[in-house]
């Protein structure tokens, strides 16, 4: 479908989902950690002015408050949360080096196509007016998956799970012009309670190792594997036998 024959509204939509899609590259090549909870906070604030947009085409009411919720806690309460837990586990300095960024770019690049090429059945069947962005609310959830996959700091990591939370609510929005409303508040629930547990799991992380470098977890198999009992060690050894 051409764009100029679009409403003024649906180009608005397209050019907010392709902000959406352009923060989430932002967060997979940013490596300060205080820059990268500013721009998911600007991801969640750029989804809740496309979930306006939506609800002014589809004239599903319920939808402006889905961007209640988002700008309250995509845009306020995590992000505070997650920059005060920085700032008082004295990482809002840090900088995490991220191996073969050139490569890491280019396959967030592979991805947004082939969530245009997954997409492209569901593109010709909709009638919906927002079919054309349902390709980026897949690749945005992809993207938040290579977060979580390429990141080795804890906090990144979580940020990378909520931007697949993003997508997610994303696709919900464009796809089917939002989920029910109840289901929308336990969504919301549920993502305020994880972002309080993670900030549990943050300090004890950096009591444990004196780092949110989840890389040290894969010490502890290591460090408590058990060792060999002394009766199993007399067993085996040759000539003891009774």
């Amino acid at each position: 479908m051409a764009l100029s024959s679009l409403s003024l509204y649906s180009q608005a939509i397209i050019l907010f989902a392709a902000l959406v899609l352009f923060s989430s590259f932002v967060m997979l090549a940013q490596t300060r950690m205080v820059p990268l909870i500013f721009t998911f906070a600007w991801q969640g604030l750029l989804m809740a002015v496309a979930t306006v947009l939506v609800a002014i085409v589809s004239n599903h009411k319920h939808l402006y408050i889905s961007a209640a919720l988002t700008v309250a806690l995509k845009v306020g309460l995590i992000p505070w949360v997650l920059y005060r837990l920085s700032v008082r586990l004295d990482m809002n300095y840090d900088t995490e080096v991220i191996k073969h960024p050139s490569l890491l770019l280019l396959g967030g690049a592979g991805l947004v196509i082939f969530s245009y090429f997954i997409a492209l059945p569901i593109v010709h069947l909709s009638g919906l007016a927002t079919r054309n962005t349902i390709a980026v609310s897949i690749a945005v959830e992809l993207l938040g998956m290579l977060i979580m996959s390429v990141r080795r700091t804890a906090m990144a990591q979580v940020i990378g799970f909520m931007s697949m939370e993003n997508g997610l609510f994303f696709a919900a929005v464009v796809s089917t012009y939002g989920m029910p409303l109840i289901v929308e508040l336990g969504v919301a629930f549920d993502v305020m309670v994880a972002s309080i547990l993670f900030g549990v799991f943050f300090f004890h992380l950096r009591d444990s190792f004196d780092s949110l470098d989840v890389s040290h977890l894969n010490l502890l198999s290591e460090a408590n594997e058990p060792a060999p009992l002394a009766e199993t060690a007399v067993a085996t050894t040759p000539g003891e036998h009774t």
